[in-house]
């Protein structure tokens, strides 16, 4: 049986094993140093649950709910081991908790973002070796969810804080409305301006970026 157990501390007894799991799955510049999770765990707004199976950690998902602009995130979802149905769990899991947080602040959501590896641009990442992380399925399974690519050359700053430029994701969108096919430019900048308010070190190619949407009208919506 899976537990879905929420992480509010660096000193939960879980959270050990689950910065160890971030380090195995994702690249260096992807993972924030273990002390700098301090604040962002004790964030009410930012969610960071952990799969256990028989006291060990074998998935996580976080993410957040923005009352303003009507939009999650989900900052990522890792599953440790094959066949234990922990990517229905979270996924589950997830909805379920953001169903409530929007009930909660009376709004409706329109629709949820997230990061995607671009899987022939990634390639060279082993992703700790667990295939279900491979790009190349993660990229299938959020095509299958409803995401769809934002039509924008996208880059992100380094959680590393050393402020390079990641060019190797896509930003996606689920949008309540299957139909949709563009999303408001504008609601884009917003989101990515909040979202890494907190690292201080952006790149030139990420300002240049935010200009570019900026000064868009709408970006389109492309399948995955």
């Amino acid at each position: 049986m899976l537990i879905y157990h929420r992480i509010c501390s660096i000193e939960d007894q879980y959270f050990g094993a689950l910065h160890k799991l971030l380090q195995t799955i994702f690249p260096p510049e992807e993972v924030l140093a273990y002390e700098l999770w301090k604040e962002p765990l004790e964030d009410p707004t930012i969610h960071v649950y952990v799969a256990i199976h028989e006291g060990e950690v074998v998935g996580s998902t976080e993410y957040r709910y923005y009352p303003d602009m009507r939009v999650a995130m989900t900052d990522f979802t890792i599953i440790g081991k094959p066949s234990l149905g922990i990517g229905r769990f979270l996924l589950r899991n997830r909805e379920r908790d953001l169903e409530k947080l929007a009930q909660q602040s009376g709004t409706t959501p329109i629709g949820m973002f997230a990061e995607v590896y671009d899987p022939y641009r990634a390639e060279e990442h082993s992703f700790g070796g667990v295939s279900p992380m491979n790009p190349y399925v993660r990229r299938e399974v959020l095509s299958h969810i409803g995401y769809k690519r934002i039509g924008v050359s996208y880059v992100h700053p380094s959680w590393d804080h050393e402020g390079q430029a990641v060019a190797e994701l896509d930003l996606c969108f689920l949008p309540k409305d299957e139909e949709l096919s563009a999303i408001d430019a504008s609601l884009v900048a917003e989101f990515l301006e909040g979202y890494y308010s907190a690292l201080p070190n952006k790149p030139a190619e990420w300002l240049r970026m935010m200009e570019q949407i900026r000064t868009s009208g709408t970006l389109e919506l492309h399948p995955l």
